[in-house]
């Protein structure tokens, strides 16, 4: 029997924030983190698509409970999409439906279809999305060979926005690349984005790469590759540094610092959302959300007895 590992961070652990090679899943991160890291106490903080590249976040020992209450409800993203092709997966990893030539395609008509996807929208996902329908992944009907329909709901797409336009002749057609940037809300799939455009443009089109630059406030400028975190298996960010940066925050007393470690509730401030508690020294002691009369925790960082002895 293999013998355990000790893990390489402490109880408290913190945040990894992991720029994913393209052909990774994010559970084959997480497997690798967990190796590398030598603890199974490791999580992500949402998926990203195999074929995509970028950030991913993971939460490692008691930051894995920090999780759920990260806000990473704004991504951006970089990307190319073809016009000129649909795939049944609306990327290229999919089986190709359509091809149609798309030089014809003017500038003023591609920015026209850009600008209609712009905005508040109503997005019919990706019929391979994770999305669960009766219980059941989306993409797991999909490959089974169900006719999945999802429903249209809405998404905002804050920015979209054209870098450069490639006319790509194959010898037998023209397909049109896009490099484009995308930042929109959580729930919002690219890919559908580069379908839409294509049927709006009457060629079809599909996403062939795909980069998420930005999840929340973390961004690829936090983010390390697998092997750079193989060569320097540590945290991006400690769970106090995760806090400031992912949360808003207020400082408290020592006092009030005992009350929370013991589970009990502060006076409210007016902080509106889930806020970190720091003490004097930089170290948070819960995460709090104001209701009413009461500033509560709903996720106490140092519990009194596990880290007394800090």
């Amino acid at each position: 029997m293999e013998q355990a590992r000790t893990p390489l961070v402490d109880a408290l652990g913190g945040l990894l924030v992991v720029d994913k090679d393209g052909g990774w899943t994010s559970h084959d991160v997480v497997a690798k983190c967990r190796k590398l890291l030598h603890t199974k106490k490791i999580g992500h903080a949402g998926t990203l698509d195999p074929m995509a590249t970028g950030v991913l976040v993971l939460g490692v020992e008691r930051a894995t409970k920090m999780l759920g209450l990260l806000s990473l409800t704004t991504k951006a993203y970089t990307a190319t999409i073809r016009l000129g092709r649909s795939t049944v997966t609306d990327d290229a990893e999919g089986e190709v439906i359509a091809t149609t030539a798309a030089a014809h395609l003017t500038d003023a008509e591609i920015a026209s279809g850009v600008a209609a996807l712009t905005g508040d929208i109503q997005q019919v996902p990706a019929t391979v999305s994770a999305i669960k329908v009766d219980g059941e992944r989306a993409y797991a009907r999909a490959r089974a060979g169900e006719d999945v329909r999802l429903a249209a709901r809405p998404v905002t797409v804050s920015r979209f926005d054209l870098l450069e336009r490639r006319d790509i002749d194959t010898g037998t057609t023209t397909f049109v690349d896009l490099d484009v940037v995308v930042e929109c809300s959580s729930g919002t799939y690219i890919r559908a984005l580069a379908r839409d455009l294509g049927e709006s443009l009457g060629v079809g089109g599909h996403l062939t790469a795909l980069r998420r630059t930005r999840v929340g406030p973390f961004t690829l400028e936090h983010a390390r590759t697998l092997d750079q975190l193989a060569e320097d298996p540590s945290l991006n960010l400690g769970i106090d540094a995760a806090a400031r940066l992912a949360f808003g925050h207020r400082e408290i007393t020592e006092t009030e610092a005992a009350s929370l470690r013991d589970g009990r509730w502060l006076e409210p401030l007016g902080i509106a959302g889930v806020h970190a508690a720091i003490t004097a020294d930089g170290k948070t002691i819960a995460l709090l959300e104001e209701k009413g009369k009461r500033s509560s925790p709903v996720f106490v960082v140092r519990p009194r007895g596990l880290f007394d002895g800090e």
